[in-house]
């Protein structure tokens, strides 16, 4: 099996949703950073060594048809070299939200390591790696952050063959999806999932929402 679908936007852009979303539409399972999180001894230093240069990635996504959310998201050009017939998804949400959501969970988190719990640290520790180090240059400030942002966002658009990326947002529902990956739309209402408090909720569970 090997990725057919691949989301390279950042967390906090709806990604839980999108995940089940895909998972709807047959494009299950999907790999999430919750996953990462449920299977850290396994999946950590998988990560790990993609920080350094050395991914595995048949490794890292077997058994996975999609994938979504961090730590996909931060290697957008390693991902398309190596998935050159996944259709590629840039799950997205303005700026200035993304950042009132990341400021207030993600990076609320990250940037206390003397509040993680000592059983979740292997895998916080490589989270700040792809996150703050890899996809935010090191900013965790607004303007830096929120520039890092943009500056993803147009890479992926750039690094994408003859621009075949679905900029998609949530609240634009089930079609715009459906018609870029060539399968019917659904009964019933798009996945709504995630909010600030459900962050919260699953990371103390065990299970890391986008």
């Amino acid at each position: 099996m090997s990725l057919q679908v691949i989301s390279l936007g950042f967390g906090r852009t709806a990604t839980l949703s999108l995940k089940a979303a895909l998972e709807q539409l047959g494009f299950g399972p999907c790999y999430h950073m919750d996953q990462v999180l449920r299977e850290m001894d396994e999946r950590v230093p998988g990560w790990n060594a993609a920080v350094e240069g050395k991914a595995d990635w048949e490794a890292i996504f077997d058994g996975y048809r999609s994938a979504v959310d961090w730590p996909t998201a931060a290697f957008p050009k390693e991902l398309i070299a190596t998935y050159p017939d996944a259709k590629i998804l840039l799950s997205s949400r303005s700026v200035e939200s993304w950042w009132e959501s990341i400021s207030q969970t993600i990076l609320a988190v990250l940037t206390a390591p003397e509040k993680w719990p000592e059983e979740q640290r292997a895998w916080l520790e490589m989270v700040c790696r792809v996150v703050i180090d890899r996809s935010l240059g090191g900013r965790t400030d607004r303007e830096g952050a929120m520039a890092a942002f943009e500056a993803h966002e147009a890479a992926v658009k750039a690094a994408v063959p003859d621009g075949n990326v679905l900029v998609f947002q949530a609240k634009d529902g089930w079609e715009p999806l459906c018609d870029f990956l060539g399968v019917p739309v659904p009964d019933g209402p798009f996945p709504r999932s995630n909010s600030r408090q459900e962050f919260f909720e699953l990371l103390a569970s065990g299970g890391e929402p986008g």
